[in-house]
């Protein structure tokens, strides 16, 4: 899969009626199910702002994915939610939001991992060491009096927060039956919801979670959040019949986190409506081998995320790779999902930089394209 954003939208163009076999073919109803395997996408891959939130679901009828995950706010734009204001504080700036600059020294914790590592920060702790202070003079995180433009901004948040929170209560059940048609009508199945919450969430969004997920008729939600707020939220699974599942990172030092077997086998045993999203990826990154885990849990498991990731370093890095980079397992994992005929989804979490000259939809293309020749060999 190597066709470029650009070059899929002109092959879309082509599909006339009786224009000859491309058309037919570019007009074929999406499937992205390989030798018994679900293959999809969650919508989180295409971030970037430059896929307006309309092309989600056109971008993915072009690539042939016939499955997703749907991310609430991604839910809510398709659903003609209040668009909150840009902020003129980010982008622009010669990138120099991620820059680190050049560094002559890197400070070390005791077990010899720098300080701004997991590793290294639970080594100081360990220790009852202080982290040392950052920059010079004190004034690294100062901001000083806001410009007029942020104080434009901030006003305009305060008026969209309080158009999104009316919207929010007037949303009823048909609010997001309307979204998923427009999945359903380019041939897309939407299985879970993605709906990020905190330990902080009120009753009030938790509520608006599962009512969502009702009105979609999804199976599932996925959540990136706490062993706390899963104890939280297992009563309302249980109420609403919905499975929530929680999704892991690569955090072992923090028991909050769903990062170690044992804390999604503990999340999981709440009660028979609390799953496991696995991403193979963090799995692997946390420093643990996802196909036994797969094998003795595969009934728990709603679904996974396909990222390529490194097996960490002593000091617990380990970064993002295009498929077939990293050394994450993902052919043993999908041979084991075509063998043991597992009807959950591999759904792909495009999170590795784009490469200059590319972009999200060409690819989670080439991801697709990596998982299919796997499936298909």
């Amino acid at each position: 899969m190597t066709f470029t954003r650009r070059d899929l939208g002109r092959l879309a163009a082509l599909a006339i009626p009786g224009a000859g076999v491309l058309p037919r073919l570019a007009m074929a109803a999406p499937n992205s199910k390989y030798a018994g395997v679900q293959i999809g996408m969650i919508t989180y891959s295409f971030r970037d702002p430059r896929i307006p939130r309309a092309e989600i679901v056109p971008d993915m009828a072009k690539l042939g994915i016939s499955e997703v995950e749907l991310m609430s706010g991604d839910c809510e734009a398709l659903a003609g939610a209040p668009v909150q204001p840009a902020n003129p504080g980010r982008g622009g700036g010669g990138g120099g939001g991620r820059g680190r600059g050049q560094q002559s020294e890197v400070a070390l914790a005791p077990n010899g991992c720098p300080v701004n590592t997991r590793s290294g920060r639970h080594s100081l702790q360990e220790s009852g060491q202080q982290a040392p202070a950052r920059g010079g003079g004190g004034g690294g995180r100062g901001r000083g009096p806001a410009t007029p433009e942020q104080e434009a901004y901030q006003a305009q948040m305060k008026e969209y927060q309080g158009k999104l929170k009316d919207w929010k209560l007037a949303t009823t059940p048909d609010t997001w039956k309307g979204v998923r048609k427009q999945f359903n009508d380019a041939g897309i199945d939407v299985q879970i919801l993605c709906f990020n919450m905190g330990m902080s969430a009120a009753d009030e969004e938790i509520d608006y979670a599962f009512h969502m997920a009702h009105g979609l008729g999804v199976r599932a939600i996925s959540c990136s959040s706490t062993v706390s707020f899963a104890k939280r939220v297992a009563p309302y699974a249980e109420k609403y019949k919905i499975i929530w599942s929680g999704h892991g990172h690569d955090d072992i030092y923090d028991p909050e986190q769903f990062a170690k077997p044992e804390t999604f086998e503990f999340i999981s045993g709440l009660n028979k409506y609390m799953g496991i999203n696995l991403d193979i990826g963090h799995f692997w990154a946390a420093g643990y081998d996802p196909i036994p885990f797969i094998e003795r849990h595969h009934e728990k498991i709603t679904n996974l995320h396909i990222k390529d990731r490194d097996k960490p370093d002593k000091c617990g890095v380990s970064g993002n790779h295009p498929l077939g980079q990293g050394n994450t397992p993902i052919k043993e994992v999908l041979l084991l999902m075509k063998k043991n005929k597992y009807k959950f989804p591999a759904n792909i979490e495009m999170e590795y930089e784009v490469p200059e000259g590319s972009d999200p939809v060409a690819e989670v293309g080439k991801c697709l394209n990596f998982c299919r020749s796997i499936l298909l060999s």
